[in-house]
């Protein structure tokens, strides 16, 4: 009897441990589990295949150079600002289905779960409580090349 007690609960201990190392809930869960590529990406807005990018709300998908592991999307915000974001959704581990897609122009969806973000701002609005990972940029407005890194 002691021996089968034992056994079971050593099974139930490692089944919540497994459960609670691969659970990604949050940003800090998500650390763990969300992949870490270099973001090094030069745009120069004065080529055809950027002009969505030269108004304001205008995006696109960046899969080129150093651009993650699923890519970016590249918002602009107002004419001096742009938001980057990861294509990794934010609040679960990668999966099958987890790459972040653009909706009708204004929303950011996990095409998973369905969670949703405001484009121009990555406010969540649905399923998710925290924003896509966003990366940091330098825009020239002289030259209208802009400059995304991690």
């Amino acid at each position: 009897m002691k021996k089968s007690f034992s056994i079971l609960s050593i099974f139930i201990l490692l089944i919540f441990s497994n459960l609670t190392i691969n659970s990604c809930g949050s940003r800090e869960d998500t650390v763990s589990c969300f992949p870490n590529a270099p973001i090094g990406v030069i745009l120069n807005l004065n080529l055809p295949a950027y002009y969505s990018l030269n108004q304001v709300g205008g995006w696109k998908y960046i899969d080129e150079q150093s651009s993650g592991t699923r890519g970016l999307i590249v918002v602009r915000a107002s004419s001096t600002t742009f938001k980057i974001y990861d294509r990794n959704a934010p609040h679960i581990c990668p999966d099958t289905n987890t790459t972040l897609e653009v909706k009708d122009d204004i929303s950011v969806v996990c095409p998973k779960d369905n969670a949703k973000w405001i484009l121009l701002t990555g406010q969540p609005t649905a399923v998710a409580n925290i924003p896509p990972k966003t990366y940091v940029s330098n825009y020239d407005a002289n030259s209208n090349v802009l400059n995304i890194y991690y």
